[in-house]
């Protein structure tokens, strides 16, 4: 580490230092200098920027060159909690939450399809005047993190993508009920509502958490609550949830494949091996696809959200990936 690498993380170490003192939680030990964030820290932290397409709710966190973290579906940018504390001592750190997910207030008449989305990153950037980002992306936000590396080739000095949607299976067959439940207007109560009212139907085998997690204990109480409170607290959230599911589908990443093998953004793969929605077949598929890929780590028994539940990992590997 040269001498303004040291200055850079000093200083970032002792920026998040502060912001957890003030945020009212103890977070900075010698033994463990950042611990994941509590639910407190991350409500406390949540800032707010206006742009065309709502109030967008947003985490900014540490200093240096910017990280851009996509959640995924239907969670917001707690997901990141783990992952963002030490990597805000490398990276200033902006985890915003999508329309429709989390605590941004979408604009009357936006639309919340994955290319509403992307222009949404992009005023949000230009709000925040950063001109380039390394990007982390999960889920569907990986859907959004591909499109936006096409459409804004210029602006992504890298991209760390986990299990997410192809344009070979976007959306997955298992998301199929989840749509057409969204296309009736009931996703938001009987799955959302369902999951928020009894916890333990949340964490069973056919709920989010046996779905998505490999531990689905994982899923307390109160991330739960963080997550999916926002999505029904009113009739016109709930419209928003369904509308999120519905954009979905038609597959957002048609025609994509020609311009992924012209990106020359460099490309890391994270995947899974346990996921019952994306398959292995599809880090294969990513990783002979866009140009400067730079090979799959392939996670054993890992599920859909495991960069929640392993964020040394996203760690480890947006360090690899940051040092090139």
């Amino acid at each position: 580490m040269d001498r303004r690498e040291f200055v850079r993380v000093s200083a970032a170490t002792t920026a998040f230092a502060a912001w957890g003192r003030s945020s009212g939680a103890a977070i900075w030990s010698e033994e463990c200098p950042c611990k994941e964030m509590t639910a407190a820290q991350f409500h406390a932290a949540r800032k707010f920027v206006v742009t065309q397409q709502g109030r967008i709710a947003y985490l900014d966190i540490g200093e240096g060159p910017t990280a851009l973290f996509l959640h995924g579906f239907p969670l917001n940018s707690f997901q990141w909690r783990g992952a963002i504390p030490l990597l805000s001592l490398m990276r200033r750190c902006i985890a915003p939450d999508f329309l429709a997910l989390g605590y941004t207030e979408v604009a009357k008449g936006q639309s919340v399809a994955p290319q509403g989305q992307v222009a949404m990153l992009a005023a949000l950037l230009d709000k925040l005047s950063i001109s380039k980002v390394d990007i982390v992306a999960s889920d569907s936000g990986g859907a959004i993190a591909q499109l936006f590396i096409t459409h804004f080739p210029d602006r992504v000095n890298s991209l760390l993508l986990t299990n997410c949607d192809t344009e070979r299976d976007s959306p997955p067959r298992a998301v199929l009920p989840v749509i057409e439940l969204g296309r009736t207007g009931k996703f938001a109560d009987e799955w959302i509502g369902r999951w928020l009212a009894d916890k333990d139907a949340a964490r069973s085998d056919t709920g989010l958490g046996g779905q998505c997690y490999m531990n689905p204990s994982r899923l307390s109480d109160e991330t739960i609550d963080t997550y999916l409170a926002p999505l029904v607290k009113s009739p016109a959230r709930k419209a928003l949830t369904n509308a999120y599911a519905v954009a979905l589908a038609p597959n957002p990443l048609q025609g994509i494949e020609a311009s992924l093998k012209r990106c020359y953004v460099a490309t890391r793969i994270v995947w899974g091996t346990g996921d019952t929605i994306f398959s292995t077949a599809d880090a294969d598929y990513l990783a002979h696809t866009v140009a400067n890929s730079l090979g799959v780590r392939m996670v054993p028994g890992a599920k859909l959200f495991f960069p929640e539940e392993l964020p040394e990992l996203i760690v480890e590997e947006a360090r690899f990936l940051w040092s090139l």
